[in-house]
């Protein structure tokens, strides 16, 4: 049986850190429409963990893409889908959105 390799993960703290100096960073939302209308991080785009093949084109393939969902289980699935497709700068937020609330920013509803 062949182990899947370990994906690149990036902590909440990270994400911040390079959010707070402007670097390029795409944030790929993988939830569903419904929990994106409860929290989500700004400037996210939401594409639907069961509806990423189809929009595979629209990711920038020259930018560092951070995928998140709620604890980090579909976007594991979705960092290694784009993987498996050529993307080569993609990570996995470490916790999902809910480690973000719990570390980053108190703020946001959680759920």
């Amino acid at each position: 049986m062949q182990t899947m390799p370990s994906l690149p993960e990036i902590s909440p703290r990270e994400l911040k850190q390079k959010l707070d100096e402007s670097e390029s960073v795409f944030l790929l939302d993988v939830r569903e429409p419904s929990e994106y209308d409860i929290v989500h991080l700004e400037g996210a785009q939401l594409i639907p963990l069961n509806t990423l093949p189809h929009n595979v084109e629209s990711l920038p393939s020259d930018q560092e893409i951070v995928v998140y969902c709620h604890h980090g289980t579909r976007s594991l699935y979705a960092t290694a889908y784009l993987h498996q497709n050529g993307f080569r700068d993609v990570k996995n937020l470490a916790g999902g959105i809910d480690q973000w609330a719990a570390e980053i920013d108190p703020t946001l509803q959680r759920y």
